[in-house]
């Protein structure tokens, strides 16, 4: 059970739960049975399926990762744990799941098809999208399934279509930035992304380019002048990162735990921030 739950990445858990909470703002729910099965669903059964998948088909390249082996990043199983994983992956979706469709209704069922059709393209074992950059960006798109997921399931109204260039910008911004920590990994064992291809600096400076969009967005359409400044410092500190601190340089073990545990604190005070100020629903 604990191989099991360290190969969902709890590290890396603030995607989903933060898309999750996105369409509730301002909405009391806690006393809501659907609430609490929606949020079950997309914390541990939609992360294993989703890292537990990628686990099983990077064997070579997690076995070079010193990331690996860890709850921020992922485990990395033996033979025999990963053999047993794909049980585990379908046991726990279904468990997690069925409750979702019981109280959502069937409309659901198509979403949790599509959200394992888009991990299945990114995990092909020979002809992946997680090796062909740049579509390996695209599937990110499939974390945004979660937001009508949970629209649906709590009664909530629908994000606006900026709400969702927002999202998809989020979206391949958190990609891009686990790519910058395993592009030496990655090369290492000829796995080809996006990071790989552009280097560390031209991935870096992408993300930049990204992150200030989020911010003239946040600025612009939405007149949130608060999760802007936020999100600027984030901002100011990777103009630092490329520029003075780090550079080229790679980053050390230590440094990725601790921007691992400091990007979890970050998220989880957005998400409470997001929600509680509906400054995104418009």
């Amino acid at each position: 059970m604990l191989f099991w739950l360290k190969a969902s990445r709890p590290g890396l858990w603030f995607p989903t739960l933060w898309l999750y909470s996105l369409p509730l703002g301002r909405q009391d729910l806690l006393d809501s049975p659907a609430f609490w099965v929606g949020l079950v669903f997309v914390s541990f059964p939609l992360n294993l399926l989703t890292y537990g998948w990628n686990d099983l088909v990077d064997v070579e390249t997690d076995a070079n990762n010193p990331r690996k082996d860890s709850w921020l990043f992922g485990a990395r199983g033996t033979p025999a744990q990963l053999a047993r994983l794909p049980w585990a992956m379908a046991a726990f979706t279904v468990l997690g799941f069925a409750p979702v469709v019981v109280l959502g209704g069937l409309r659901m069922l198509p979403l949790i098809a599509a959200i394992i059709g888009v991990i299945a393209l990114y995990n092909l074992p020979t002809r992946g999208l997680r090796s062909r950059p740049p579509l390996e960006l695209l599937c990110q798109a499939g974390y945004l399934l979660v937001v009508p997921m949970s629209a649906w399931l709590n009664d909530a109204p629908m994000p606006a279509w900026q709400t969702w260039v927002y999202l998809c910008l989020f979206c391949v911004q958190s990609q891009l930035i686990g790519e910058v920590m395993d592009i030496d990994p990655d090369r290492t064992a000829g796995r080809r992304t996006t990071g790989t291809v552009l280097g560390h600096q031209r991935t870096k400076a992408l993300i930049i380019a990204i992150v200030g969009a989020e911010v003239a967005l946040l600025v612009v359409v939405y007149g949130d002048l608060i999760f802007a400044g936020l999100l600027s410092l984030f901002l100011v500190w990777l103009i630092l990162d490329i520029t003075v601190l780090f550079g080229s340089r790679r980053y050390t073990l230590n440094e990725m735990r601790l921007f691992g545990v400091g990007s979890n604190v970050v998220a989880l005070g957005s998400m409470v921030y997001v929600w509680w100020s509906g400054c995104l629903l418009i």
